[in-house]
């Protein structure tokens, strides 16, 4: 039997080539979804769908209580998101504090009680300017824990840390995803802002494979 990982899947294009990589590497995911409260959770209906057609163990938990405690976020409160680019300072209102840290830990915990020995997550490069919870020295971090942290050593898996989106379409196209499956923008509506970082971001890797994103745009 194949080696057994949890994948933390948004339905976004990054975590959904995640999950696919994860199939290469001839893991066997469980594909573990998060209701944080966030304003796009249609993303969640894509992650279904996906999960669903693959055939693969699929949670979807909410844990939207926390923004009690963690607020202040355009993507869980009443704040205007933001346009422009991922290296604008405005994208910064986007952060949600502690998040990573949060959906690491109970996908650990996950990993632990169903006897996997990996959790993927989707951070890549273009994060590393606005999100503290995506860079290099955070996952190593979090790796040193999750190994002392239960009985059974957890690894944490990012294979996409230190490369763009736009590397991460480029492996997917390889693959021959299908990113009309996914969802990306931070406005959860029925079709993709294109003007919040989140599409800017995408549009600019499809345009840099010389591609067009499947996604309807308003």
């Amino acid at each position: 039997m194949s080696e057994k990982v949890i994948v933390i899947y948004s339905g976004g294009m990054d975590s959904f080539t995640v999950l696919n990589k994860a199939l290469e590497d001839g893991k066997t995911p469980l594909a573990l979804s998060f209701d944080y409260g966030q304003r796009h959770k249609k993303e969640l209906d894509y992650a279904a769908r996906v999960c669903a057609e693959l055939n693969i163990p699929h949670k979807i938990v909410d844990i939207s209580a926390i923004n009690s405690l963690v607020g202040g976020s355009a993507l869980t409160d009443d704040i205007d998101v933001p346009e422009g680019h991922y290296e604008e300072p405005s994208m910064k209102t986007t952060v949600v504090p502690n998040r990573n840290m949060i959906l690491l830990s109970m996908a650990v915990g996950y990993a632990v009680s169903e006897n996997a020995t990996k959790v993927y997550y989707g951070a890549h490069s273009g994060d590393h300017a606005i999100y503290p919870d995506c860079r290099p020295e955070f996952v190593r971090k979090m790796n040193d824990v999750c190994a002392i942290a239960n009985y059974e050593a957890v690894e944490i898996v990012t294979p996409y840390l230190e490369v763009s989106k736009t590397a991460i379409l480029t492996d997917g196209l390889r693959m021959g995803l299908d990113y009309g499956k996914t969802w990306t923008c931070y406005n959860g509506r029925e079709k993709a802002c294109g003007q919040c970082g989140a599409c800017q971001e995408r549009l600019e890797a499809f345009r840099d494979n010389h591609q067009t994103d499947p996604l309807d745009y308003e």
